[in-house]
């Protein structure tokens, strides 16, 4: 079963059909870059906001070359308060 996508969604695109930009495939990583929805074409289909390095590219892509972001680090949860530790307090003899 197929995530539910909706406009402003961002996704991750396959580079299944991808060439970089020097025109060799590249197989070590299958999915590029956050991009977001901006129209849904039907149930299988969206078209995303591609940046200006794949700005040659279609930007409409079927739903199964596509697959939901998740956000990580610090700006998926902001409600997280931050603890810091205090550092160590050493006490330094005087030199004679």
């Amino acid at each position: 079963m197929e995530p539910d996508f909706k406009e402003g969604d961002q996704v991750l695109v396959s580079i299944f059909n991808f060439t970089n930009l020097k025109g060799q495939k590249n197989i070590t990583y299958s999915f590029v870059r956050c991009f977001t929805i901006i129209k849904m074409i039907g149930k299988n289909s969206v078209e995303v906001r591609l940046t200006e390095e794949f700005s040659r590219k279609h930007p409409v892509f079927p739903v199964t070359l596509v697959k939901p972001y998740f956000q990580t680090g610090e700006d998926a949860f902001p409600s997280k308060t931050k603890t810091t530790n205090p550092p160590d307090i050493v006490e330094m003899e005087d030199s004679p």
